[in-house]
């Protein structure tokens, strides 16, 4: 009798990382622009398998993270990157799955200090809504006030983090990714305007 390992996941650590880290980095530099990574996304066995092609990408064992109450993905995602878990107000990545948690995430994850902004938290969020509203960015990477169509979450992720009145330059990045693997970006500095 022969035994015959199989992996869970087919997503490679090494190349598929730094595909899904280049979409990130496109993301990042373009603020309100749509990048897909379901193609990698896809390769992971996970009910959400976009935050944690992200997770997989951007953690390790020197950061931390918070789920908000997912065991399922903190379990997933502290098994493949060994980062360690965090309450809400002290992890470096926090993944909301469940919109409910949403403000609580922003309002709470930490925005850095003002002389280490760098050192705010990564919120990833999980966006299933259609692109339902219009409106424009301004702020770093952003050429003129072009208009963009995303969803009432992001909208609304946008509204709470404004809310904040975080001191200049600090603040806290949030990522939207859907099912689809469409990922969004709007970094700590970039705002809406009307």
């Amino acid at each position: 009798m022969t035994l015959q390992l199989t992996k869970k996941h087919d997503f490679d650590v090494v190349f598929d990382s730094q595909k899904v880290f280049r979409h990130i980095l496109e993301a990042m530099s373009n603020p309100g622009r749509v990048v897909n990574i379901k193609e990698y996304a896809d390769k992971l066995v996970c009910g959400y398998s976009g935050l944690l092609a992200v997770a997989m990408t951007l953690l390790d064992n020197e950061v931390s993270f918070n789920t908000c109450d997912n065991n399922t993905l903190a379990d997933e995602i502290a098994s493949m990157t060994l980062a360690r878990r965090e309450k809400v107000e002290t992890a470096d990545f926090i993944f909301v799955s469940d919109l409910g948690y949403m403000e609580y995430v922003i309002k709470n994850a930490k925005c850095g200090a003002l002389a280490d902004p760098h050192k705010s938290a990564t919120v990833i969020i999980n966006n299933d809504g259609a692109p339902a509203c219009r409106f424009r960015l301004a702020g770093p990477g952003i050429n003129g006030r072009p208009e963009v169509q995303l969803t009432q979450a992001v909208k609304n992720a946008i509204a709470i983090r404004e809310a904040q009145h975080y001191e200049y330059p600090q603040g806290v990045d949030l990522f939207f990714i859907s099912g689809a693997g469409e990922l969004v970006a709007i970094p700590r500095l970039v705002k809406v305007v009307e």
